[in-house]
């Protein structure tokens, strides 16, 4: 949803801007196979009854349906997501970082598939033009695990404690699902302070 509201705000900017991904867990502890759903673990977690878990979720598919999103919360599958962050590291590397992040994030949020299993990342690489073959090799092994690693570390270093986290210019941070009409301002501001250093 922050993704695609910074979206937004890119294209009211008649300016280059170039947007880099970094890898984030929500809960590094967290298996790749979960029996419960959404709703019965943030029960769990918050110590909230499923009825609350579900009022908070379906408010969340509210917000993403006003960014033009559709959320499945009742049939999103909670998994571990390291592996999918080591594919979007392994895309970076072939230059389809944005499209492997946004194909992950719909297939999960929207398509309800597995994100932690290896066959559902290497279908969902080869979509986005990656081989399909050298993905599955590069999960079997540990390959881009110190890239998401190392990424995760510079994260904490700059602040990063939650999602979505946003640094602008390395200078200015926002955090969470902002309107697009702040990053328009706050994108604004950071060119014009530029355009007035370089002046």
């Amino acid at each position: 949803m922050g993704k695609r509201r910074l979206e937004d705000a890119i294209q009211k900017i008649d300016h280059p801007i170039e947007v880099t991904y970094r890898s984030f867990e929500l809960d590094p502890t967290i298996e790749r196979d979960i029996k419960e759903n959404m709703h019965e673990k943030l029960a769990q977690k918050y110590g909230m009854t499923i009825e609350q878990a579900k009022a908070n979720t379906d408010n969340m598919v509210q917000m993403a349906k006003e960014s033009g999103l559709d959320y499945k919360m009742d049939t999103l599958i909670l998994t571990n997501t390291f592996d999918a962050h080591r594919l979007t590291m392994f895309a970076k590397e072939h230059g389809l970082m944005a499209e492997m992040t946004e194909r992950i994030l719909h297939a999960y949020f929207t398509e309800s598939k597995h994100i932690g299993d290896h066959e559902t990342l290497a279908d969902l690489a080869a979509e986005v033009g990656l081989d399909r073959e050298a993905v599955k090799a590069m999960l079997a092994s540990g390959d881009m695990t110190d890239a998401v690693r190392a990424d995760e570390e510079e994260g904490r270093q700059i602040g990063v404690n939650g999602v979505p986290f946003y640094l602008i210019n390395k200078k200015y941070a926002l955090t969470g699902a902002q309107p697009t009409e702040l990053f328009v301002q706050a994108l604004q501001q950071v060119i014009a302070e530029d355009e007035a250093a370089n002046a």
